[in-house]
């Protein structure tokens, strides 16, 4: 059974999956973390051009990410783990997605068996869409260039798309992680067209079946990226609920020996049905300070206050303008 991410996208997870008329095909293919604005471009393109021609638009993906393979000590924290990757995906108007298990057999593929063997035998491939920095194949030793030239030998059209521009910054996975270490959530979310958030689940220990009780709430240990250590304004979705809040991401320094935690504490807090296994998904929406040691609990307390109020200002001023615009 094809595994599907919403109603109408299937999602294909090795060769043998993929049905033998499935093509012609318009596709983009690429690692696509954190399918940012620059991915939304190269894939809305495939899908409408796959409808211009009457075809079907594939996004042709890899899991895990290849760098975590070839040289998984240097490679760099996921934006977005897979599941996630593919509703956004999906969102773009694609009509089918190909995760490629990527191991050290496929790294060793050339750039050309690549395309005879994959895209132009088992996806029928007519038309590739792509960025301008894209690399391919064995050593990533193919490029655009290249993809232009099997495309003359093979038979399909190469659509190559420089880097979208926003507020003059260049989209691309590695700006948006940097912006995202450094903790600027509000650069992040404009390179990504929306709020930057992680699920997760609480840390272990509340017991099965409880009810939270408490306005705090702690995530369990993460492996994707987290923004820099600092204070910041959030929301937390518990199951279908969401909850304005404040996340303290960091090693809480006034408390010697807690060690590093992502601590939520919610606002706007009503009793709620939370698991060790309950999903939540929490949003950074702005970075209101850096982690710091104070000398007293009752300066960080005093502190804590001040955060609070920020945030709840922010809230109130968010949705005064929520409100206008929608008048």
């Amino acid at each position: 059974m094809i595994e599907r991410v919403t109603a109408t996208v299937p999602v294909y997870r090795s060769l043998a999956e993929i049905p033998a008329d499935f093509g012609p095909s318009v596709a983009a293919i690429g690692n696509f973390d954190g399918v940012h604005r620059g991915h939304q471009q190269i894939l809305g393109s495939a899908a409408a051009e796959a409808r211009q021609r009457h075809m079907r638009s594939v996004a042709v993906t890899f899991d895990p990410h290849p760098a975590q393979v070839l040289y998984p000590k240097e490679a760099p924290k996921l934006l977005t783990f897979l599941p996630q990757r593919l509703e956004l995906m999906a969102r773009t108007g694609i009509d089918a997605i190909f995760v490629l298990p990527f191991n050290d057999e496929v790294s060793r593929v050339t750039g050309r068996d690549f395309v005879r063997d994959i895209l132009v035998s088992r996806l029928g491939i007519r038309g590739i869409h792509e960025g301008a920095n894209f690399r391919f194949g064995h050593g990533a030793k193919a490029g655009v260039n290249e993809l232009r030239a099997f495309g003359e030998e093979f038979g399909f059209t190469v659509s190559v798309h420089q880097a979208v521009r926003v507020h003059g910054l260049e989209v691309s996975s590695s700006a948006v992680r940097t912006s995202i270490a450094a903790g600027d959530v509000r650069r992040a979310r404009w390179m990504l067209g929306r709020i930057f958030g992680v699920h997760s689940n609480p840390a272990k220990g509340r017991g099965v079946g409880t009810k939270l009780l408490v306005p705090t709430v702690n995530l369990a240990p993460y492996e994707g990226l987290l923004p820099g250590f600092g204070v910041y304004v959030t929301q937390l979705t518990i199951g279908g609920r969401c909850f304005q809040a404040v996340t303290n991401v960091g090693n809480r320094p006034t408390f010697e020996g807690i060690g590093f935690g992502v601590e939520t504490h919610i606002l706007n807090f009503e009793p709620v049905d939370l698991s060790d296994n309950t999903p939540l998904y929490l949003e950074f929406l702005l970075r209101l300070r850096g982690e710091m040691h104070w000398p007293s609990t009752e300066a960080l307390k005093a502190q804590i206050l001040k955060d609070v109020a920020r945030a709840q200002r922010y809230f109130r001023l968010a949705h005064r303008t929520t409100s206008a615009d929608t008048a």
